[in-house]
């Protein structure tokens, strides 16, 4: 597949490169006075003259009114470019050019979006994207096209920097997002419980089985949830930014008794410390009840800082540290402390792939609850053909326990988690402005305690949109 050029014009270009085209013809007088000079043969009578013109030469035509901005005398060319079907891209590609220059960016996203998903290293078409979500002043998608533009190596060195420097601008003004999803659930096991009926205590030197009441044992159900998540910048002290970052989770099932309801806010300043550096450091709150009481309390503080490594790659870090108070028993209080590395990188213009290694500490105030857990995540996310989104995730960590709960066993608990997760949405789907998409998760803990081991299947049927 040949790959739209022109890189050199206002508003990051707008020429195509040749291409090979099949004939076609057209009637002079619905175009413009270009068709004559360019057309090959042509005949006129009763006031009207009919042109015969190759694709190739219609498409140039095209291409030079719609660079003129003469658009209304494009568009019969365009019109008549529908029956050459070899050459759809570069006709799409001028009708959302067109289309952008004309303020319609919504015929303009729709427009590039199409190209891209069945030719996703059209570097061009993408930039163009870019340009018309940035326009809407939708400035997390749209610097989310120009990075995925970066990656391509051919990119001159000009259009690199210019795609550099607009990224820095729209991270100055992305003053707020917004997004939010609801659905239902069906979940193997509400509860994170057990399967096993029976658990091992021990009694002086014997060891007798205790059958678990139905409370402690792993329960299916189908809840419905909404989750939304919320950011702001404000200006701040000199080039600083206060950034407020708020999420919410609920997630309801019949009854009351497993009803699960989160919320946390982050609030701090933010700043750039290069054009590809950025620092932030946050107060935390958070408040979670869980059966319709009050779960944990939380505050602390939130450091990161991330770093573009060239122009395909990012690499972040943070560290959170926050004390927690119980609502169900002081043995669960006490601080948590965690850390987390990631690594992004773009791939094949379209993914982009992230790893991620975290340590963990809850030092709580009992010790057969107090622990360390390390481990590591790996995903990918990006778009497919057909107006599809998609994402892959797995990841494994290993849990190490301060004491042990002497009633199960004379030695500290020890844990090995695994999760997957896969997901596909449907951007082309639009109802009411929310788009459908369908999840699967699946968590394992594979513990040295039987009454806390569990594995959970859960489906994730949701609309969602992004503001």
């Amino acid at each position: 597949m040949a790959r739209l050029g022109g890189w050199k014009t206002a508003a990051l270009g707008s020429t195509l490169a040749a291409f090979f085209m099949q004939p076609g013809t057209t009637r002079a007088n619905d175009a413009a006075p270009e068709l004559l000079s360019a057309a090959q043969t042509g005949q006129c009578n009763d006031n009207s003259c009919t042109v015969q013109m190759t694709a190739q030469q219609l498409l140039g035509t095209a291409e030079k009114l719609v660079s003129e901005h003469r658009f209304d005398e494009a568009a019969p060319l365009l019109d008549a470019l529908a029956q050459a079907p070899q050459i759809a891209l570069e006709r799409d590609f001028l009708l959302g050019y067109a289309a952008v220059e004309q303020g319609k960016t919504e015929d303009a996203v729709r427009i590039f979006r199409k190209i891209l998903n069945k030719n996703p290293e059209q570097t061009r078409v993408r930039l163009e994207l870019g340009r018309a979500l940035m326009l809407q002043g939708k400035t997390l998608n749209a610097d989310h096209h120009f990075r995925l533009a970066q990656q391509d190596r051919d990119l001159p060195d000009d259009v690199a920097a210019m795609v550099r420097s607009t990224r820095g601008v729209l991270r100055t003004k992305r003053n707020w997002a917004f997004n939010m999803d609801f659905g239902f659930a069906p979940d193997s096991n509400i509860t994170n419980g057990t399967n096993a009926e029976t658990v091992s205590v021990n009694v002086g030197p014997f060891e007798l089985p205790l059958q678990l009441d139905e409370s402690a044992r792993k329960k299916s159900g189908t809840g419905q949830f909404v989750t939304s998540g919320a950011s702001a910048r404000f200006g701040f002290i000199g080039e600083s930014r206060l950034l407020v970052e708020g999420n919410s989770q609920f997630t309801n099932y019949s009854g009351k008794t497993f009803d699960d309801f989160a919320v946390e806010l982050a609030v701090g300043p933010e700043v750039d410390v290069s054009d590809r550096t950025q620092v932030s450091l946050q107060a935390l709150g958070s408040q979670r009840w869980y059966g319709g009481r009050r779960a944990a309390t939380g505050f602390g503080v939130r450091a990161g800082i991330q770093r573009d490594l060239g122009d395909v790659s990012r690499l972040g870090l943070t560290i959170d540290a926050r004390r927690q108070e119980s609502g169900f028993s002081t043995a669960y209080s006490g601080w948590q402390l965690g850390a987390y590395a990631s690594y992004e990188r773009v791939i094949a213009q379209r993914f982009i792939a992230s790893a991620t290694l975290f340590g963990r500490r809850d030092a709580l105030n009992s010790k057969p609850y107090a622990s360390f857990e390390t481990g590591a995540n790996l995903g990918i996310a990006g778009e497919l053909p057909m107006g599809l989104n998609a994402a892959l995730s797995v990841g494994a960590s290993r849990a190490w326990y301060d004491g042990a709960l002497a009633l199960f066993s004379p030695d500290p608990r020890k844990d090995w988690r695994l999760n997957a997760r896969a997901q596909i949405g449907i951007r082309a789907l639009r109802i009411a402005g929310f788009s459908p998409s369908i999840a699967y998760s699946y968590s394992a803990s594979l513990s040295s305690l039987t009454l806390y081991d569990s594995k959970r299947s859960r489906f994730r049927f949701a609309l969602a949109r992004y503001f």
